[in-house]
């Protein structure tokens, strides 16, 4: 007679597709009412009713609203610079792949329901009691200016206009998440250009 109990049994391939599917659709909902509506406005409940999963299963997979947040930042961050990259990788020459991140910004900006940058917003929210939260917004941005430093490297020109670009670019989501408008991406691709112009 097999003495393990169910306990000491590993998950069965379909109670893991089960937990995987269930965080998915959590996730799916944290990052449709976080981002749309703040974080603080939604309760669990909220993911609760928009996600079909139960509380006793978000809690399973996210003993805290904390760590719900954490995940929707950090899947969102993933797929964030995916699209970036992509949409630069379209580009050859170096100096267009840097003014090429404008170019998405400004695209981005444009997308149905944008709220600006969802780190700035969760950081402005959260950042003050929640280290974790603070540690996933500086982690998304500090990625992005390695990214940015990377893209001038290639260009030949010196590290610090990749800083530069840096305070263009997030001036430019935060103007764009408070005016409801693109323009602050033409406005910062066209002061990008003329700094890459300065120091070619």
């Amino acid at each position: 007679m097999d003495s393990t109990t169910a306990r000491d049994r590993p998950p069965s391939p379909s109670r893991d597709q089960a937990l995987a599917l269930a965080r998915e659709q959590a996730l799916d909902a944290a990052e449709h009412l976080f981002y749309g509506r703040g974080i603080q406005a939604v309760g669990m409940d909220d993911i609760r009713t928009a996600s079909q999963v139960s509380l006793k299963r978000l809690y399973q997979l996210f003993p805290a609203k904390e760590h719900l947040v954490d995940a929707y930042l950090e899947r969102r961050d993933i797929r964030w610079r995916a699209r970036l990259a992509e949409h630069v990788d379209t580009r050859r020459d170096p100096g267009e792949r840097v003014l090429a991140v404008f170019d998405w910004l400004g695209l981005w900006f444009t997308e149905p329901g944008f709220r600006g940058c969802a780190w700035i917003n969760a950081y402005g929210e959260l950042g003050a009691g929640s280290e974790r939260v603070a540690a996933r917004a500086r982690a998304h941005k500090a990625a992005f200016r390695a990214y940015l430093a990377g893209l001038v490297s290639a260009a030949g020109r010196p590290p610090a206009l990749g800083d530069q670009l840096f305070l263009l670019a997030e001036g430019a989501m935060v103007t764009a998440g408070v005016d409801g408008s693109a323009e602050p991406a033409a406005q910062a691709r066209a002061a990008a250009r003329l700094l890459l112009e300065a120091d070619g």
